[in-house]
């Protein structure tokens, strides 16, 4: 009954696709296919017994504990207006070079990536404060726009980022449900904090790769990436551009310190330097007197309905899951990978391909609850190092919501972009940047040492 799995997963797609929440329709179709299947007497209600345990297991988790902390973290960030500071010190940096206004962009949003881990919040507030200000200064659309959604992306890939944190606990059990079934029961694991430091090479490849673009193309088309006008640093006078980088630059750096150099040193677990980033935030509000009573409830309303959408969708996905193994979907993509030509290569090829597009459809929070639980068992099964493809899937997710037509972060953008830029512009600006993704994706792939190299050099292999 195995067809009956991937008919179970073509109906989720085609429901998501009609605009039903994503949470209830992963737990409401299985259930269905569960009770149809009953009807047929090839699914007994008894697979289901297993649901408390698995719900208990996740809600003893201390890893997802990190979620509610980093999301805490970057909401709070977002109104203590960091974003807006951060953005005027380093363009006062970097504007009299042509380009500059494009590498502030692109490095403010490195920044707030590494500072909030969400992609969405990162595109729009980046498209609110800097867009108008591109424009204004003479910046070509498609490079304005298609340089924000990129740097806005980089939320994916690097740490602390929330996809990681999910990402490599996902993973930390697919590595040892795939070494139990070779036979190692005294299982090697593999955590997040792996995961945050395997991703932080490629993600800043990716932030110098895209400076890279920026200036060839201040060399090739002068026209599009104009650069600042001077006396706005000659106004500000050595002191006074001093002041303005201690202030807008500083915290947010000592904060992405303070968190991943406290995982790095093995100081910290990612979920106690999680606490640390929420409990940095909220000071840093409280300096900039922006923390009051409301402020307080606004951000602590939002952290709640992100982390009970994530858990929820959840829910919803070990429901899927559950019923899914119990058809023996598992089972069939397991041979179905073993069975494609170029083995393990043509295997990773194939999730590649079918997580990018998933992305059209899914968030990434679906994905690596719903896919990567099925695929990451396989492929770890064929000698795959787990941070190695964590951090391969991470920036894949991240080239997929770039991609036109249907990239989470151009709807995003479009969402808060002047009804002068046209859509098409937003489309062409990404393309050289999904460029840009696909080659650093190429890269680790030949060179996977990139990810696993510096979690060898600091966890001793």
């Amino acid at each position: 009954m195995s067809w009956m799995a991937g008919l179970m997963f073509v109906v989720v797609c085609l429901t998501l696709l009609a605009g039903y929440p994503v949470a209830f329709t992963l737990g409401g179709v299985a259930l269905l296919f569960g009770l149809l299947g009953n009807l047929l007497g090839v699914f007994g209600f008894s697979e289901l017994l297993a649901m408390p345990s698995r719900l208990y297991g996740v809600m003893t988790n201390e890893t997802l504990i990190a979620v509610p902390l980093f999301v805490f973290m970057g909401v709070m960030l977002e109104r203590s207006r960091v974003a807006e500071e951060l953005l005027n010190a380093v363009a006062v940096l970097f504007g009299r070079v042509r380009g500059g206004l494009g590498i502030t962009v692109v490095l403010v949003g490195a920044l707030l990536a590494a500072s909030t881990g969400i992609v969405g919040a990162t595109v729009v507030t980046m498209g609110l404060l800097s867009l108008p200000t591109m424009l204004q200064r003479g910046y070509d659309p498609a490079v304005a726009t298609g340089t924000i959604c990129a740097s806005g992306t980089l939320g994916q890939v690097i740490p602390p980022s929330i996809i990681l944190v999910l990402l490599g606990d996902v993973l930390s059990s697919a590595y040892q449900q795939a070494q139990n079934s070779m036979g190692i029961f005294a299982a090697e694991t593999v955590s997040v904090g792996d995961l945050f430091v395997g991703a932080l090479l490629p993600g800043l490849c990716l932030v110098a790769l895209y400076i890279a673009y920026l200036l060839w193309l201040a060399w090739r088309r002068p026209q599009a990436v104009p650069a600042l006008p001077a006396q706005t640093r000659a106004e500000l006078g050595r002191d006074g551009l001093a002041r303005l980088l201690l202030a807008g630059l500083m915290p947010p750096l000592l904060l992405i310190v303070a968190v991943l150099g406290s995982i790095m040193a093995g100081v910290a677990t990612p979920t106690e330097a999680a606490a640390v980033g929420a409990f940095g935030a909220a000071l840093l509000a409280a300096l900039r007197r922006q923390l009051s009573l409301q402020a307080l409830r606004e951000v602590v309303e939002n952290t709640t309905r992100i982390t009970a959408m994530v858990f929820l969708i959840l829910i919803g996905a070990s429901i899927f899951s559950l019923v899914f193994s119990a058809y023996g979907g598992d089972i069939a993509v397991h041979r179905l990978l073993e069975s494609l030509p170029g083995g393990v290569f043509g295997a990773m090829v194939v999730v590649m391909l079918v997580m990018f597009l998933l992305g059209f459809i899914l968030d990434f929070i679906e994905i690596t609850f719903v896919v990567v639980p099925i695929v990451g068992p396989v492929l770890l099964t064929m000698g795959l190092d787990p941070v190695w493809l964590g951090v391969m899937m991470a920036i894949n997710l991240q080239t997929s919501f770039l991609t036109p037509p249907f990239g989470f972060a151009l709807f995003y953008l479009r969402g808060v972009a002047p009804p002068e830029v046209e859509t098409r512009a937003i489309y062409r600006g990404a393309i050289p940047f999904i460029g840009i993704q696909v080659a650093m994706l190429c890269v680790l792939a030949v060179w996977p040492g990139l990810a696993t190299w510096l979690p060898e050099q600091i966890y001793g292999g």
